[in-house]
């Protein structure tokens, strides 16, 4: 099936005439979604509200990370305009495979599954929603809701213990309410920001929003925190901030400092991603991923204690 009937087909389910026929769409996919979901242990947002942090290295690292370590883990690309996910890990051209039980995703490097919009479109082709946009710009807004509930509704994610929501960049006020609604037991957000005092300012308010929205912060991964030097190996600076002092004033952890790093992001832009464990920065990754998991089995003890 072509990539155009394959889209076709998600968003056509979505058309009744009337509001009974909706509603009871709807009833189905919160049943369809819970009964996807009930098979993932910690599902985790990864979001920044700024753009051009890095969101989506981070994501794609955490996961391998996480499956390095045997853990079976999905990645949901909600970056529906602009998915980047399947080119970071390899796998961009691959296709969802269709089967009576539903969609199966493509499986990436040490097994990492993923679901992007990126797998509809053929080569630099950009999404085209048709609707009265010109009209009524909630319009988009309830077209790319529908299609990321298909995501969870529809793909056959089969057992995991970490699903990791790469969000989009920017002021995307609405994904993190809608992942909020369609994911039970969400375990909370992991924010991603660089040490610059512009994206600190927009991430504080991310943050803010997401804990009026009753999401958990987890914690805060700064990006880019400095230079290291592809020659040499010296790190130097490249912003002016203070992530550490956000961090205290919102009393979040600072989960780690990743450096820019030239031969990673070259890696990872070519559709190689770097797998060597032992590799510096890929270690500041994994100490991450450490903390993250500490705080998920404190989470749980407390929760217990309740």
């Amino acid at each position: 099936m072509a990539p155009e009937t394959d889209l076709k087909t998600i968003l056509g389910k979505l058309r009744y005439t009337d509001d009974a026929k909706v509603v009871q769409q709807l009833t189905e996919h919160t049943r369809l979604v819970n009964d996807r979901m009930a098979g993932v242990r910690h599902k985790l947002l990864i979001m920044s509200g700024k753009g051009g942090v890095g969101k989506s290295m981070t994501t794609v690292n955490l996961a391998l990370v996480l499956a390095r370590q045997g853990h079976r883990v999905g990645i949901l690309d909600v970056d529906l305009n602009g998915p980047c996910v399947p080119q970071m890990l390899g796998i961009a051209g691959q296709t969802l495979t269709m089967t009576p039980e539903g969609a199966v995703p493509p499986v990436g490097p040490l097994g990492v599954k993923v679901a992007s919009m990126d797998f509809f479109l053929k080569g630099s082709d950009p999404v085209r929603w048709k609707g009265p946009m010109d009209l009524s710009p909630v319009w988009l807004g309830l077209m790319e809701m529908n299609v990321i509930r298909e995501f969870l509704a529809d793909i056959v994610w089969g057992e995991l213990d970490f699903l990791l929501a790469d969000l989009p960049p920017g002021a995307a006020a609405d994904k993190p309410p809608v992942l909020a609604g369609f994911l039970p037991d969400l375990a909370g957000a992991i924010v991603v920001t660089t040490p610059s005092e512009v994206a600190s300012k927009v991430v504080q308010k991310s943050i803010g929003y997401a804990t009026e929205l009753g999401i958990t912060v987890l914690g805060v991964i700064e990006n880019m925190s400095h230079y290291r030097c592809s020659s040499c190996g010296a790190d130097n600076e490249l912003f002016e901030g203070n992530t550490e002092g956000m961090c205290e004033a919102l009393n979040l952890p600072l989960l780690g400092r990743i450096p820019f790093d030239r031969i990673l992001a070259r890696t990872f832009d070519k559709g190689t991603p770097l797998l060597d464990e032992s590799y510096p920065t890929i270690q500041r990754y994994q100490e991450i991923a450490g903390r993250i998991q500490s705080l998920l089995d404190y989470k749980k003890v407390m929760a217990e204690k309740l």
